[in-house]
């Protein structure tokens, strides 16, 4: 069974690894035939436009090298059996993140050729989401947290009960009569 997971992941990995390599050569040629037919005009890139793409490149490189690194996988080589299938591609959390980059970069490399050097605008999500989990997962709760600690004992007292409880109190208060008040045991 674990042999069929590693597999899985494996072959999973081969892909992704694939679309990286693949990912990293594309949107630059892309950019590069919607720059030559939608916008002649901007023919020869400005140093504006090249400082850009190199600043956006370097990082998408950086992070494209790294996943390969991690997913790829590795056979023997005389028969072929699977050694190790590297890290899992699609997990959640940084390498999540390392494609959100990496992402958006291609999208704002592909759109800069078709659009303009305008669309480079929209490479400042990565940033702002940068911002947006720091004050989520870091500043908020140690600022709000002492608010939080000093909640009222009534919310407390109702955060402890399970649903079947919470369900059971709403019947009772409306007088259902399959709820049956039974007396404290002492």
């Amino acid at each position: 069974m674990a042999n069929a997971a590693a597999k899985k992941i494996a072959s999973q990995n081969e892909a992704t690894v694939k679309v990286l390599k693949l990912g990293m050569l594309l949107p630059t040629i892309l950019s590069l035939v919607l720059r030559l037919l939608f916008r002649r005009a901007s023919l020869p890139p400005s140093k504006w436009s090249l400082a850009l793409y190199t600043i956006t490149f370097l990082p998408a490189f950086f992070l494209s090298n790294y996943l390969i690194k991690i997913g790829t996988t590795r056979r023997d080589p005389t028969t072929g059996t699977l050694i190790s299938f590297g890290e899992d591609l699609s997990q959640a959390g940084v390498i999540e993140w390392c494609f959100d980059v990496l992402y958006v970069t291609w999208f704002c490399q592909v759109g800069s050729g078709a659009f303009g050097d305008w669309f480079w605008w929209l490479y400042m999500v990565i940033p702002l989401y940068a911002l947006f989990k720091l004050w989520t997962s870091v500043l908020s709760p140690f600022v709000l947290g002492r608010a939080a600690a000093a909640a009222p004992p009534e919310q407390a007292a109702q955060e402890g009960t399970s649903k079947r409880q919470e369900k059971l109190r709403k019947r009772s208060e409306r007088g259902d009569p399959r709820v049956k008040a039974q007396p404290a045991k002492r």
